[in-house]
């Protein structure tokens, strides 16, 4: 193969003229080139488009400031490769590291991507999820002590026509003690089974004749209000169930994986 000593002027000419095309395509895909390594315009899009996601406009300006950007991390690569700081110990660890999340990322992604959640699964969650949280809210009040005897004396007082809100002060719910034992509004599945029945069967207006047991304690409780509830629209809350029912999906796969592994 000659060399560009033995061609002749003209030949050289013509050589370097056929070489300017591809060096221009090849300057055309960069927006720069540090030390002979290439900043590509894709890196540059992709960086600005994550801004964009964030809310930055995309103009000249933030572009010029991303090559800028991208400029100054090349050239601090560059200077710990010449150092061979990549060697390093903490660096090894870090770009380890780095590697695992890209290529869990990169699992799931492709899972999700092979298995994906379908409109008609997140309703049918979104639906199950309404009927289990009922259709009613309670607005009610409680009275926890750590004896019986104690929650059938509050009972009695009640009676004798003593104000509940001043007797909540001695409950053991401090939350809730200083006003007047006020829970608020929730649905029965908001507390534990055996005071979400006993606050149900009250039935607004009514307290509890009989003291309420649960892990907690005793309570006496009364129900001020009831309302009925609508769930949020299924196109508020979707994204969310959504997510959830990928969640799941990631825990089965885990624990396929996990099933498969030879692990020690």
């Amino acid at each position: 193969m000659m060399s560009h000593q033995l061609l002749s002027p003209k030949l050289a000419k013509l050589a370097v003229a056929a070489l300017l095309p591809l060096a221009c395509a090849a300057f055309a895909q960069n927006a720069a080139v540090v030390n002979n390594k290439p900043i590509s315009k894709q890196r540059v899009d992709e960086f600005v488009q994550n801004l964009v996601s964030q809310g930055r406009p995309d103009t000249p300006e933030l572009r010029a400031a991303v090559r800028d950007e991208l400029i100054a991390r090349e050239l601090f690569v560059q200077e710990a490769e010449r150092k061979g700081l990549q060697r390093g110990a903490d660096a090894q660890r870090q770009l380890a590291a780095a590697r695992e999340d890209i290529l869990i990322r990169a699992t799931i992604q492709d899972y999700l991507k092979n298995n994906p959640v379908k409109d008609d699964e997140v309703k049918a969650e979104y639906d199950r999820l309404a009927k289990q949280s009922g259709d009613k809210e309670y607005r009610a009040r409680h009275i926890l002590v750590e004896k019986e005897e104690d929650a059938k004396k509050i009972i009695e007082d009640l009676k004798k026509g003593a104000k509940f809100e001043d007797l909540a002060k001695q409950s053991k719910d401090t939350g809730s003690a200083q006003s007047g034992g006020d829970l608020d509004w929730n649905t029965p599945q908001t507390f534990v089974k055996e005071f979400s029945e006993a606050m149900v069967a009250l039935g607004k207006g009514n307290t509890t004749q009989e003291p309420v047991r649960s892990q907690f304690g005793y309570h006496v409780i009364r129900v001020d209000d009831v309302r009925d509830v609508q769930p949020p629209p299924l196109e508020q809350v979707g994204p969310q169930i959504k997510q959830q029912i990928e969640r799941q999906r990631l825990q089965r796969l885990q624990q396929e994986l996990r099933a498969k592994a030879k692990i020690q």
